[in-house]
């Protein structure tokens, strides 16, 4: 595909963007704005987001694993909501490295999730892209786990999900969802670089 046909693709894309999918991106974009700046208000403006993802990956776009995935996300939000706000000792739980144990759980974690949804989409769904659906699912099942732990780690995970995302949803004629995952890209990146600022080494 020449960078013309890209264009193009994307400016029809954009033309075809619904409101309600303007709408999922904003609240997507402003909670990775709160999660850079460790602020509560990541969770209740990603749930909006998720919510609506869950529903456009199922019944839009045929992306099930994506789509399980937002389902996950809502789920991990609340979870996360709590720990986040939950106080021991009258402090928050503060931003910290993986220790080896937590490297090799989220590395484990995302292979077998990898695994998983592939053999899943491959055998049971009509899916066109398994391999890129579930490689994305699977980095993202993992940022968000370690996002909820507060670890500095998930940045990375989300650099690598947000990689996997762009082309998949541009292939998949999302464009404009495609363009929130750059958008993503430049926030993981940064947010990496403020965690690790604020983070406590651990052993």
């Amino acid at each position: 595909m020449g960078w013309q046909q890209i264009y193009d693709q994307f400016i029809t894309g954009l033309q075809q963007t619904t409101w309600l999918e303007y709408v999922a991106v904003a609240f997507g974009i402003v909670s990775v704005l709160y999660s850079r700046k460790e602020n509560t208000l990541v969770y209740p403006t990603g749930i909006i987001n998720t919510v609506l993802y869950t529903w456009f990956c199922f019944s839009w776009w045929n992306l099930y694993a994506e789509g399980s995935l937002n389902f996950y996300y809502t789920i991990m939000s609340v979870y996360g909501w709590f720990v986040w706000t939950r106080k021991k000792d009258g402090k928050v739980m503060p931003i910290t490295f993986n220790n080896k144990k937590d490297w090799l759980f989220s590395t484990g974690f995302f292979f077998l999730s990898w695994a998983i949804l592939f053999v899943v989409l491959k055998n049971y769904t009509n899916s066109t892209v398994p391999w890129g659906d579930s490689f994305a699912s699977a980095a993202a099942y993992t940022g968000m786990w370690q996002m909820a732990r507060k670890k500095v780690e998930n940045w990375i995970w989300w650099i690598i999900t947000n990689l996997a995302s762009i082309p998949l949803y541009f292939y998949k004629g999302a464009v404009f969802t495609s363009f929130q995952y750059i958008v993503f890209l430049v926030l993981a990146v940064m947010g990496l670089a403020e965690w690790k600022k604020k983070c406590k080494p651990v052993v």
